[in-house]
Order: C-alpha cells, then structure tokens, then sequence
C-alpha cells in the first residue's frame, strides 16, 4: 500500500508539472510557426539559441522599443506639505497679557543688622570678615584690634588670637542673648567697667592668655569663668565679687599675681584653680564657716593651690568641710 501510494503522488506531481509547461505564460510563450504544425513538448529544446537579430520578425509589434527611450520623470513622492504660513490658524481662546512688574531690588544691608551684620571700623561688615552660623560669630585670627559690631542675635562671640587691647563699655550693648564670650589669646589689658552689666545671659567669659590686672564687675549669670595668665592682682578683684554667681561651677586664676582666695565663694563652686599665685596663707573662712562646724561644701572637690608659697599642713582648718583635700605644696 505504501508502494502504491507513493506511485500516486508522482504521477500527480508530473500531471501539475505538464500542465505549468503548458500554460501561455508571456514568458513561457513558445515561439510561432505554422499553423499545421504540432507542439512538440519532448523535442522542444530550451537550449535552442535565441535569433536576436530577428526579434522584429519573429515577434511582430509586440513590444515598442521606442518607449523605452522615453525620459522617466522623477517626482516627490509625498505630496508637497504647505508651508505654516499657509496654513490655516487654529482658533484659540483669547490671551491674556499681565503687565510686566519690574524686579525687586536687591539689598545688601552692609551699614545695618542686615545679612551680613553691622559694618566694622575695617570697612566691610562682621559676617564677612568673620564667619557667622547660626548665632554664633567666629573672629579668632583676623588681626582684630577692636570687637567689632556684632548681630542683635548673637549668642556665642570668638574673637582669639586677635590684637585687642582694650574692651569698651559700647563692644557688647543691646546683645542681649549673648551667652559666651571667648577673647583668649589677645593683649586685653583693660576694660570698661561696666562692659558686662548689660548682658543677662552672659554664662561663659574666657579671657585667658592677656594682660588683665582688674576685672569688672561680673553678671550674677555666670558659670564658668576662664582668667589664666593674666596679670590679675587681688586689689583688681571686687570685695565679694564671686559671693553673688550662684551658679558659677568653673573658676581658673591660675598663673597670676594674687595674695590670697578671694573670698566668699559660692557654694555651686566645683572648680578652683589658684596655681602658680602668691598665696601664702589661709584662714579658716576661706572653704568652711567657723560658726557651723556641721557646714560641709558637697560640690567642690577640684582645688589647686600647688606652685603657691603656701604649706598646707599648717592650715588644716581652712578645709575641714571639703569632701576632698586641696592640691598643694606639703
């Protein structure tokens, strides 16, 4: 059955093919002759060569060459899109034209409390000669010789390693939220009396490093005060002048030119540095109270007195309240 089946298809196939030779295809078309004479598909020979020369003969007007030799136009071949100008306008709702407003001016406050702060005696304001953020204003090596004016919020001021050599009354008026103070470093050697009476939340005054041989009268505010290496004297000091610093934690004298304690101390008192002074005695008052012998300071455990002509074996009283002896020469 497979071998019959087979047989089949190729005779179909061979039919399909006999009938495509035959059909008038323009370019299958077989070549005139007589009228009486048969088409012979067996003897036809396709490698018969071609009468070129003849082809008027054979073919007749079949073909008009003269066509040919016709000029071919070439044209766009999208269609010509006309120009916007041409173009219809498209309807739309009508414009509106705001006036125009000139810019605003821009001002650089150089003179005032504007961006950049007040302007200094050098010629251009505080916050570009020194850096400012937030309320802090930092000065600490710029060749000062003088505090220059500084911004109403101010609340933290280095000025280090500057030429000052003299605070006045006016460097710190109406700074009211001025906190800190930091001249370390320069030659202070005076002050205004009153330059720090104006300043209620003054806490921190570091004035370290200068030349400093009377101190003026201090805020009631303060807790930490820094006077190391002056030139500080005990007649420079105001009778009582810490007494009223209830919160004072952190008192440095050290390196200076003081007879004795200055007392009375404020019982918030944690740190007392008085090394490498002139202190040669001390009295039982100085740390204690001689009418309670039940009084004990809690908070001061941090006294330095060594580099002092002082032996403090021979003033065991002066200290009997203290959780903790003082630092000195035995």
């Amino acid at each position: 059955m497979f071998e019959l089946r087979m047989s089949l298809q190729s005779l179909m196939v061979g039919l399909v093919l006999v009938l495509v030779l035959l059909s008038p295809c323009p370019g299958m078309a077989a070549p005139p002759g007589d009228d009486d004479e048969a088409f012979d598909v067996e003897t036809y020979n396709l490698n018969t060569e071609m009468d070129w020369e003849n082809l008027d003969q054979i073919y007749g007007d079949s073909y008009d060459y003269d066509d040919l030799d016709q000029e071919i136009e070439v044209g766009t071949v999208a269609p010509d899109t006309p120009s916007p100008a041409s173009q219809p306008k498209a309807q739309h709702e009508e414009e509106v034209t705001l006036p125009t407003l000139p810019p605003a001016p821009v001002s650089l406050d150089f003179k005032g409390p504007g961006l950049f702060g007040p302007e200094t005696g050098l010629g251009m304001p505080t916050c570009l000669l020194c850096v400012c953020i937030g309320g802090s204003v930092y000065c600490d090596d710029t060749g000062l010789d003088q505090i220059p004016p500084l911004p109403k919020d101010t609340t933290h001021f280095y000025g280090r390693f500057n030429k000052i050599r003299h605070v006045k009354n006016t460097d710190f008026l109406n700074l009211n939220k001025l906190q800190s103070i930091d001249l370390t470093g320069n030659q202070i050697s005076g002050m205004d009396e009153d330059v720090f009476g104006s300043l209620t939340q003054l806490q921190d005054l570091l004035l370290a490093d200068n030349n400093i041989q009377v101190l003026p009268e201090l805020p009631v505010t303060m807790r930490r005060i820094d006077l190391r290496n002056n030139q500080l004297i005990s007649r420079g000091l105001h009778s009582d002048g810490f007494k009223d610093l209830t919160q004072l934690e952190f008192l440095y004298l050290s390196s200076n030119n003081l007879d004795y304690v200055p007392t009375p101390l404020p019982l918030s008192l944690r740190v007392l540095h008085l090394q490498d002074n002139n202190i040669q005695s001390l009295h039982e008052d100085t740390f204690c109270d001689r009418h309670d012998r039940n009084f004990i300071r809690r908070n001061l455990e941090d006294i330095r007195l060594d580099s002092n002509p002082l032996n403090i074996n021979l003033f065991a009283q002066a200290y009997i309240c203290l959780p903790r002896l003082p630092v000195g020469s035995q």
